[in-house]
């Protein structure tokens, strides 16, 4: 667990879902002033080209990414097979929204 900045003004209890968990605090912190740049670049995040960059550089969506995606087909596929409302249609529903939020994870971490 890290250190918040501040005392939050406000926490907020959220439940995803996959019925996860999380705490929202808000934090009071001053603001950094970044060094100003002439160059600047823009970028197009897409599944299967990664990111375009404005200069016409591609990268490519890295492996793990593609498995992953392959796997999230199938938990959609099989959830797509169940009758609504079921007890098995909650359990796939719960599975496909936890891994969907694997699957975000993974794109924000290699986004940054």
């Amino acid at each position: 667990m890290r250190k918040l900045p501040s005392e939050p003004s406000s926490v907020t209890v959220i439940k995803d879902s996959a019925n996860r968990y999380f705490l929202s605090f808000v934090v009071e912190i001053q603001p950094e002033t970044l060094p100003k740049t002439d160059n600047s670049v823009g970028i197009d995040l897409g599944i299967k080209t990664f990111a375009t960059f404005s200069n016409g550089t591609k990268i490519d969506a890295p492996k793990p990414l593609k498995k992953r995606i392959k796997k999230y087909r199938k938990l959609s596929k099989s959830l797509s097979n169940k009758t609504q409302g079921s007890k098995r249609y909650e359990k796939a529903r719960a599975r496909v929204a936890k891994f969907h939020g694997k699957l975000k994870d993974t794109l924000d971490r290699f986004s940054t």
